[in-house]
C-alpha cells in the first residue's frame, strides 16, 4: 500500500507534557518512550513542541538548571501543525520550509499524533522498495 497521507505514517497518539513541566520531567519521559520531542500541552491545546534538542541548546548549553525551567520556556511555541488527511508532500513542504524535523497532527483541534521527517523518508523508502519490484 502506498502510503500518501499524514495518517498513513504518523505515530497515532500524543505524548505531553505540561507548560510547567520541568526540562528533567520532560527529558525523562522522552527516554522512557524512546522519542525526541513533545508536545508541550495546556489541556486539549497544543502550545509547543520541546525537542531533546532544545533541551540541550537552549537550556542546558546556556547554562539553565533544567530541574527549573519548565518546558514552556525553552519549547518551540504555536507550533506548525498539519492534519491526519493532509498530503505527506505538503507535510514535507512544511518541514523543509520552517526546517523542523516533526510536526505535530491536530484533528477538530485535539492532538492525534506526531509525523517525523523519518516517518516521511521511511514511507518513501518503502515506496521506493515496493516500485522497484
Amino acid at each position: 500500500m502506498r502510503a500518501e497521507l499524514v495518517r498513513d505514517v504518523m505515530t497515532p497518539g500524543v505524548v505531553a507534557v505540561r507548560p510547567d513541566a520541568s526540562l528533567v520531567e520532560a527529558a525523562r519521559l522522552m527516554r522512557a518512550q524512546d522519542i525526541g520531542g513533545v508536545v508541550v500541552a495546556d489541556g486539549q491545546e497544543v502550545v509547543g513542541v520541546l525537542t531533546d534538542r532544545d533541551i540541550a541548546v537552549r537550556a542546558v548549553a546556556e547554562g539553565l538548571d533544567p530541574q527549573t525551567v519548565s518546558a514552556r520556556s525553552v519549547c518551540t511555541p504555536d507550533p506548525l501543525v498539519v492534519g491526519p488527511h493532509d498530503p505527506l508532500g505538503a507535510a514535507a513542504a512544511l518541514m523543509r520550509e520552517h526546517a523542523v524535523r516533526r510536526l505535530p497532527v491536530v484533528e477538530d483541534g485535539l492532538p492525534v499524533g506526531m509525523v517525523s521527517l523519518s516517518d516521511l523518508a521511511d514511507a518513501w523508502e518503502a515506496d521506493s522498495a515496493d516500485s522497484a519490484r
